[in-house]
């Protein structure tokens, strides 16, 4: 599967700013470093203003000014050809209509012309997660011209794994990709640029923690370091 993604257009549609490196950082580092991948990254979401009750950006100007420094800083570490921020509310995509997030999706899908999306598991415990896959799943119907042919998604640490277990939607993977320690290291500290979102162990979006999870996958496949995916839909022509 893997080698099908060689010298590919990937568009990775996220929802929140750290969501592009959290579930897929080292795969990205590698599938830009040893396969040639031009990778465009989408964040539909600013991450910031739930923290408060009401959304008022202009509290959080500063805090939104620093964290878009921090995008930059994190793709670099990655090696993202490009990232592009929009400006939904943060935890309040459930408030948006969902046309026009897919309208945001099609204008970026139109421009960059990818082959594959990476996105978010549609079963997360996160509404925003919930609704950029429902939006993904929209923007890419199969028909005739589309020229996407492969959607992938991906867990998020402290969305994906916080389901609850009766519910049907579980992160359930299919497609594994093993990653170098250098790989790992890359999507960890492309995690530590975001000066809001780290945090110290267990949270699952420590490095310890992000270091445990890429084990644990590698320890199910029989690798030293892996990441997990469910594939949604592989078109072969």
């Amino acid at each position: 599967m893997l080698e099908s993604l060689r010298n590919k257009k990937i568009l990775l549609v996220v929802a929140h700013p750290d969501d592009e490196i959290l579930g897929i950082g080292g795969t990205m580092n590698r599938l830009i470093n040893d396969f040639n991948c031009v990778v465009r990254v989408i964040i539909l979401g600013e991450g910031i203003t739930s923290r408060n009750d009401t959304r008022d950006p202009k509290e959080w100007e500063e805090e939104l000014s620093i964290h878009r420094a921090n995008i930059n800083e994190a793709a670099s570490k990655i090696g993202f050809d490009s990232v592009q921020a929009y400006n939904f509310p943060d935890n309040r995509f459930g408030g948006v209509e969902l046309l026009g997030i897919v309208k945001v999706i099609e204008k970026e899908k139109t421009a960059f012309n990818p082959e594959i999306i990476f996105t978010h598991h549609g079963g997360d415990v996160n509404v925003d997660h919930q609704r950029t896959f429902e939006a993904v799943i929209t923007a890419t119907s199969p028909m005739e011209h589309e020229n996407v042919h492969t959607i992938i998604t991906f867990e998020t640490a402290s969305g994906t794994e916080w389901r609850a277990s009766s519910d049907p939607k579980h992160f359930i993977p299919n497609m594994y990709v093993s990653m170098s320690e250098d790989n790992l290291n890359a999507k960890i500290h492309a995690m530590e640029s975001y000066e809001f979102e780290k945090r110290p162990y267990p949270h699952p979006r420590s490095p310890e923690a992000l270091k445990i999870q890429a084990q644990r996958w590698g320890v199910a496949v029989g690798v030293n370091f892996a990441e997990a995916f469910m594939v949604i839909r592989s078109i072969c022509k």
